[in-house]
């Protein structure tokens, strides 16, 4: 099953760090970069980029090619998507040379108090079942940006995912995969086998799959836009469901739900200025890291050293702390974003790094006052930086009746910790780890990408804009290249690092190197398929071009036109 994965590491594991200043001068790719002049897309999942290029063909705009994307990978990667999860996205607009970000997030049920969870006992919410369930912010999220930047009519964009739906596709290699280990996980709710399964059996590599409940709801959501879904009958279903299974999300929650468009906040990495989405989210942490890396000579360091690494780690481990501690719903909270991404605070908190030793633990500053990624560009220059989650994979497994999909279990990010910024009340957004990235230079774009994976995703984010940046990698070869993963870091759901945590390694990094790393006193663990899942379109602003990459370690694919 993992047979493609294992022959990429195993490639990899020839190329050790040294080794990439000897290949031809270049660093190793699975693949050349995708190239094109009309449009591009890139998804985790090959139907679902083919189809954003027939959208784009028939003169739809990004946004509308992201959600025909978005809606065909909730079809065929339920296993980290769906319109059960939230979204978040980014958006270059061409016209007005600026970008736009639209948290389409949801909140928690307003009938489910804190006190609930004292009452049944619990010092944490719950994994799985009704108690993590928050309100779906996908589909709010596509007529958000299909009113403002969309072209085509909805029915148009949802017709692709309908026909698969009903006539079926056949399930990929690393999907496959996951759709078992959630089956193993969440299959024993009520739904799940009538929908998931094929004659009681998880579908396997090659399987041909349909799901004529998500075909059936994807119509009402065409046809009766986005009140089909938060006002009328899959609303009732949906309250219905819950109510049955023990629940709080109701009705009333769901016809209640808006988005919301933030600003994205940046920060400047060595002339480049790299975009992300204000909590609560996590984002702002990949500009955290790269504030305090851009105080290093990072190129002279070299990639794969373990200077290199050891200051990453530390960055990161510094970043977390703030975010676990800071990063909430601003609706609830003053949080002090514009100081955390100063280069002042930068500063201030890079001195706490000893060169040559790990910490076992960090405070926060003082201050006084499983998941899908997609990216599509159009003729028009237009470009999208969208991502979106049923989180834990295929989410809580509270599978309403006939609607074909699962609500998400993100209220699970929330802590019971009184008094803290993440902790749980009624209608509040819990704490997001999807975050979308876009990078502009001298006021034109230059890159949208994303990495999903949970936790990873702001430390894989820096990685990626330094792999290009300061190690002058294409944009294939900055996705490719061996990855690190720090875990163990304090979290905003209460957990604290006291040990320094832990670090993985792709294969790709000395066996010299990891010796050095250890005697800093880093804990290294070996880890396959924890790295994320990345994407990306650059632009070329002098040759006008588009340039595509797809995560290898995926089923995924970059196409252009």
């Amino acid at each position: 099953m993992f047979m493609r994965f294992l022959a990429l590491v195993l490639l990899l594991a020839s190329f050790t760090a040294a080794s990439y200043d000897r290949i031809t001068g270049a660093s190793f790719a699975s693949r050349s970069e995708v190239i094109a002049q009309q449009g591009m897309a890139a998804t985790s999942q090959p139907l679902a980029t083919q189809v954003a290029l027939d959208i784009l063909k028939q003169g739809g705009s990004a946004v509308d090619a992201a959600i025909a994307a978005n809606a065909m990978l909730g079809l065929v990667e339920p296993t980290g998507c769906g319109i059960g999860g939230d979204l978040f996205a980014i958006v270059w607009d061409a016209k007005t040379k600026s970008l736009s970000g639209l948290n389409a997030s949801g909140r928690s049920p307003r009938s489910l108090t804190k006190e609930v969870f004292s009452a049944q006992g619990l010092s944490q919410i719950p994994k799985f079942g009704p108690l993590p369930v928050s309100v779906p912010g996908a589909v709010d999220g596509w007529f958000e940006l299909h009113q403002k930047y969309g072209k085509l009519p909805m029915a148009t964009l949802l017709t692709p995912a309908i026909q698969y739906a009903r006539d079926g596709f056949p399930v990929t290699e690393m999907i496959a995969y996951y759709w078992q280990m959630n089956a193993d996980r969440i299959g024993h709710y009520p739904g799940f086998a009538e929908t998931f399964l094929i004659n009681g059996k998880v579908p396997k590599k090659g399987d041909i799959f349909t799901n004529p409940h998500l075909a059936a709801t994807y119509e009402k959501i065409a046809t009766g836009g986005r009140d089909a879904f938060y006002k009328g009958d899959i609303a009732r279903i949906i309250d219905a469901y819950m109510q049955e299974q023990g629940g709080y999300l109701s009705y009333q929650d769901l016809s209640s739900h808006t988005s919301s468009w933030v600003d994205p906040v940046s920060s400047n990495y060595r002339g480049y200025d790299v975009w992300e989405l204000p909590p609560n989210g996590q984002g702002i942490a990949a500009l955290q890291i790269l504030n305090v890396l851009e105080r290093y000579d990072i190129e002279g360091m070299g990639f794969g050293s373990a200077d290199y690494i050891h200051t990453f780690v530390e960055a990161k481990k510094l970043a977390f702390e703030d975010r676990a501690k800071f990063y909430a719903d601003p609706d609830f909270n003053d949080i002090p974003v514009d100081w955390l991404i100063s280069k002042d605070y930068a500063a201030e908190r890079q001195r706490l790094i000893n060169p040559e030793q790990a910490a076992q633990r960090y405070d926060a500053g003082r201050y006084d006052g499983d998941t899908i990624y997609l990216t599509v560009a159009d003729k028009d220059g237009n470009m999208v930086s969208l991502i979106q989650s049923n989180y834990r994979g295929m989410g809580s497994g509270m599978t309403p009746t006939g609607l074909g999909f699962v609500l998400q279990n993100r209220g699970e990010m929330f802590t019971l910790e009184e008094g803290h910024f993440n902790e749980y009340a009624s209608g509040k957004r819990p704490f997001h780890t999807i975050i979308p990235a876009f990078v502009t230079r001298n006021g034109y774009p230059f890159l949208s990408f994303g990495v999903m994976g949970g936790g990873t995703q702001p430390q894989m984010h820096a990685q990626i804009i330094v792999n290009v940046i300061d190690f002058g990698m294409n944009l294939q070869e900055a996705g490719d290249a061996p990855r690190m993963l720090h875990s163990g870091s304090s979290s905003p759901t209460g957990a604290l690092m006291l040990d320094g945590g832990y670090v993985s390694l792709e294969s790709g990094v000395s066996m010299e190197v990891q010796r050095e790393l250890m005697e800093r006193g880093h804990r290294l663990q070996s880890e396959v398929g924890v790295y994320g899942g990345y994407q990306a379109i650059g632009w070329d602003n002098q040759r006008k071009i588009y340039i595509g990459a797809s995560e290898s370690r995926k089923d995924g694919q970059a196409a252009g036109y």
